[in-house]
């Protein structure tokens, strides 16, 4: 699943603290997600679906397709 977070990100060729501040969030904050170190909240989720066009299942690797 964080190797997908990565992978998203990086595709629309996006820094973490770009995307971070899109989030509304700070780059540590974000960076914890990529990390697994933090669990993404619900909220979160949804707006990076939102925001790659995938579905969350995807995101947490419940899915392969896009």
């Amino acid at each position: 699943m964080y190797q997908r977070l990565r992978n998203l990100r990086e595709d629309k060729d996006l820094s973490q603290k770009e995307l971070a501040k899109i989030l509304g969030m700070s780059q540590t904050g974000y960076s914890k997600y990529e990390t697994g170190e933090n669990d993404i909240p619900t909220t979160i989720l949804i707006k990076l679906a939102d925001f790659y066009g995938t579905s969350i299942d995807y995101i947490l690797g419940r899915s392969n397709q896009r």
